[in-house]
């Protein structure tokens, strides 16, 4: 059939035939309704696997070819119309047509345009089942590669900070409480530790994902002598999926995916509302850059860090859509459902969050200020050496650790009602409470001395925190 385009659709010359999809309208004689039209295209959606789908389209008929199932000279015709659309996708000249719903059916159109009827073989042996879920499975492991390169770039920039500010004391909290001092090098070290767990999820999300579905079809398998494990190897598989009826219809690698997505997400978030915090002027302890930071359009004094408030705010899309794709398949009986068509928005909306979050907290980092006297100013706050008190009075006199909780509490009591730090105590008052006590005391409340004898293995201690950043250099690198 002569096959021609106008403005607005594409009209098929054969009467028959006019107002039917051209993959598949043999089994219909009547226009398909613009709304069941709208709800069923995809193709704003799944047009950015276009190059995974041409890739799979290329492997898939070299097999064909190879296992003498379609005639050489026919293989070569739709390689070389396949390489004349992965040309046109690359400039940016591809029209992507929603009348054909989504992008194998329109790359497979287009290549019925370039050759004729020779496009017709490129689907033998495989169904639009097994093709989806593989070119899905390409798309999500090519992004997790890119997820995990970004991590990578913003741990080294996480490492920078850190061994710069290694020795820098700050308060650390629990509660948000003032809780024990800690070195600032030791607290950006946690999120480098976090970002770490982050890559291992991704990597072992796509060394789960990477078994083939090519060749399961519709969900049956094929009748023809088709090789699944040249594809595999070919399309960069580790080996094709055992059982074809849990290859079209499994969703567990989209799952690990988002899950993966909305953990890091949450690693992001977190760090984000401590940079509010910080820049707070309750804080005070860091300056984001003028990059990354708004002004108000009445107060002519403000400085926000929506940078970071909008990393907060953007977790909610990937977990959402963590959920969204969960609330999906919990009632999808195997094999295929047109349901399972809602999963890409999902994955790809997760990965530009993501993506977006990563570059944003790299670049803010990258240029903020760590305001380092304010810091060790705020860890000088009254009782955050308390604890240390309590396990000097254990060490010294072999108090049980409950006697000698009991004594500081008492002493901190007593401190509040002088109003006055522990360290500004007479020694004659910690005697009061303590006989035992003696001058060495206002060494153990020293914040200085406290961060340096936390030497335990992943301790504050200035000399713990070098020692994890030369391993990290040495693992990063």
């Amino acid at each position: 059939h002569i096959i021609v385009e106008t403005d607005t659709e594409v009209v098929m010359s054969n009467k028959s035939l006019d107002n039917t999809n051209l993959m598949w309208g043999g089994r219909f004689s009547s226009q398909q309704d613009n709304i069941m039209e709208t709800i069923n295209s995809s193709i704003e959606i799944d047009h950015r696997m276009a190059m995974q789908d041409i890739e799979g389209s290329l492997v898939h008929v070299k097999m064909l070819q190879f296992k003498k199932i379609i005639p050489t000279k026919i293989c070569n015709n739709i390689i070389k119309g396949l390489k004349v659309i992965q040309d046109d996708v690359i400039k940016g000249k591809f029209i992507y047509d929603r009348k054909f719903e989504d992008i194998h059916m329109n790359i497979e159109k287009k290549l019925h345009d370039i050759i004729g009827d020779d496009a017709g073989y490129i689907h033998t042996a495989r169904s639009r089942n097994d093709q989806v879920v593989t070119d899905f499975k390409m798309w999500i492991r090519d992004s997790t590669k890119d997820l995990i390169s970004k991590i990578t770039k913003n741990m080294k920039t996480f490492l920078d900070i850190a061994d710069a500010n290694f020795n820098i004391i700050m308060p650390g909290y629990t509660h948000l409480q003032t809780a024990q001092p800690v070195t600032f090098g030791h607290h950006i070290l946690a999120y480098i530790e976090m970002f770490e767990r982050d890559k291992e999820r991704f990597t072992e999300a796509k060394k789960r994902l990477n078994e083939c579905p090519l060749g399961s079809a519709a969900l049956a398998g094929t009748s023809f002598p088709i090789d699944r494990f040249f594809t595999s190897e070919r399309l960069g598989f580790d080996k094709p999926m055992s059982n074809s009826i849990d290859a079209v219809s499994d969703r567990d690698f989209a799952l690990d995916f988002l899950s993966a997505s909305a953990i890091c997400a949450t690693h992001l978030s977190r760090f984000a509302e401590e940079l509010v915090i910080w820049a707070s002027d309750g804080f005070d302890f860091i300056e984001i850059s003028d990059s990354f930071s708004t002004g108000s359009s009445i107060m002519p004094q403000k400085r926000n860090p929506d940078a970071a408030e909008l990393i907060r705010a953007k977790v909610a899309n990937i977990t959402g859509s963590l959920f969204s794709l969960f609330t999906i398949l919990k009632g999808l009986p195997l094999a295929y459902s047109k349901d399972l068509q809602e999963d890409k928005e999902l994955v790809f909306r997760a990965y530009d969050n993501l993506s977006l979050m990563l570059d944003v907290m790299n670049g803010m980092m990258a240029g903020i200020i760590i305001k380092k006297d304010n810091l060790i100013r705020a860890a000088a706050s009254r009782f955050i050496t308390s604890t240390d008190l309590a396990d000097y009075l254990v060490s010294k006199y072999n108090y049980s650790f409950r006697k000698s909780h009991h004594i500081v509490g008492k002493l901190v009591i007593k401190a509040e009602n002088l109003d006055c730090d522990l360290k500004d105590l007479k020694l004659s008052e910690f005697r009061k409470i303590d006989p035992n006590i003696d001058e060495n005391v206002y060494k153990i409340l020293s914040i200085q001395n406290s961060v340096n004898i936390r030497t335990s293995y992943g301790g504050t201690s200035p000399s713990e925190v070098k020692k994890r950043i030369k391993e990290w250099k040495k693992k990063l690198k």
